[in-house]
């Protein structure tokens, strides 16, 4: 530990406010968090999460530092989510890691929350040149590396798995996080429902399918069947685009990430084309899968390693980010 390169990072992009610090040798020190949750019903407002990342701020960075057993002159660089994400909580976010970098001395750096959900990935289950199936409320991707950059080769062109499971457990009743009820009430399910299935090429499309799901509910059939179903189809579509981006890449391991990479049906289906085409299947460790801190810190400590930072006059956020437009020079 003594003399090694110390990053605090900051997660603030959605619900989501924590603060982790890590080492250069992968060492998660600390990873505290405290999840804004809406009411029953509710997706995310933005200003409210905004206003309760302000609120825990002062507390999660002090109880981060008092876990890690370090104080900020032991810290080297300070790192946090530019976007993509929420307008008014990454400002947040961003305002407290400017305000250390600024106060401190330190050199402040700008992550990219989906890169900083593949490194913890990697770092946590030793993948290496993985094509990557990237999945949580903000995300549905599938990257492979190549030239610098990661590539994505297959997405969802509406919204997000994330979003399919938490919109539809909002809308009937079930409480959130919206994707482990989800999964709580789908093991009781038994029969398949007829649900729509739309892949174009390597994207999917899950908002006809969350309305036809929500529209079945009203009709009468049966939660846990619907959610049984709503699973099977929605993870079979991302599980036929992954297979084919598999056998295009031709890469020798598949890494699921983000939060719902934590669903072992989804798991399950992804293992089985791993398998299937002689790779290597991983996933991440189910303590970083959903928001954190010390997906930020790591990436932070990639990035300042290999020479990134911001001034703090350029550190603003970016809301809409692409995964593809971010070079990676420590790949």
């Amino acid at each position: 530990m003594e003399g090694r390169l110390v990053c605090l990072g900051v997660e603030s992009t959605a619900h989501t406010f924590g603060v982790a610090l890590a080492d250069e040798a992968g060492n998660i020190l600390s990873d505290v968090r405290d999840v804004y949750v809406p009411p029953l019903g509710r997706g995310i407002h933005p200003r409210e999460a905004a206003e309760h990342h302000g609120r825990c701020a002062p507390r999660v960075l002090r109880d981060a530092l008092e876990k890690a057993g370090l104080g900020m002159d032991r810290v080297d660089a300070i790192a946090y989510s530019r976007g993509p994400g929420l307008g008014p909580p990454l400002r947040v976010g961003a305002t407290l890691a400017r305000s250390l970098a600024a106060f401190y001395g330190k050199p402040l750096i700008p992550v990219h929350h989906a890169i900083g959900h593949i490194e913890i990935g990697a770092l946590t289950t030793g993948a290496r040149d993985p094509l990557v199936v990237l999945v949580s409320g903000g995300h549905t991707a599938l990257a492979a590396f190549a030239g610098g950059k990661w590539r994505v080769f297959g997405e969802t062109e509406d919204i997000t798995l994330g979003n399919l499971l938490d919109m539809f457990a909002r809308e009937v009743g079930l409480p959130p996080p919206g994707g482990v009820s989800v999964e709580r009430a789908a093991e009781k399910g038994r029969r398949l429902i007829d649900l729509p299935y739309t892949v174009k090429g390597n994207d999917v499309v899950y908002s006809g399918l969350l309305t036809a799901a929500i529209q079945k509910y009203r009709e009468g059939e049966r939660l846990h069947d619907l959610c049984f179903s709503l699973q099977e189809v929605a993870f079979a579509m991302l599980t036929e685009a992954s297979e084919r981006c598999l056998a295009h890449v031709g890469k020798g391991e598949l890494l699921l990430t983000g939060g719902v990479a934590a669903n072992r049906r989804l798991q399950g289906m992804l293992r089985s084309i791993a398998e299937e085409h002689e790779a290597r299947f991983h996933v991440v460790d189910e303590r970083y899968s959903s928001d954190c801190g010390a997906q930020i810190a790591w990436a932070g400590i990639l990035a300042y390693k290999a020479g990134l930072t911001v001034p703090l006059e350029e550190s603003h956020i970016k809301s809409r980010w692409r995964l593809d437009e971010v070079e990676v020079p420590w790949r």
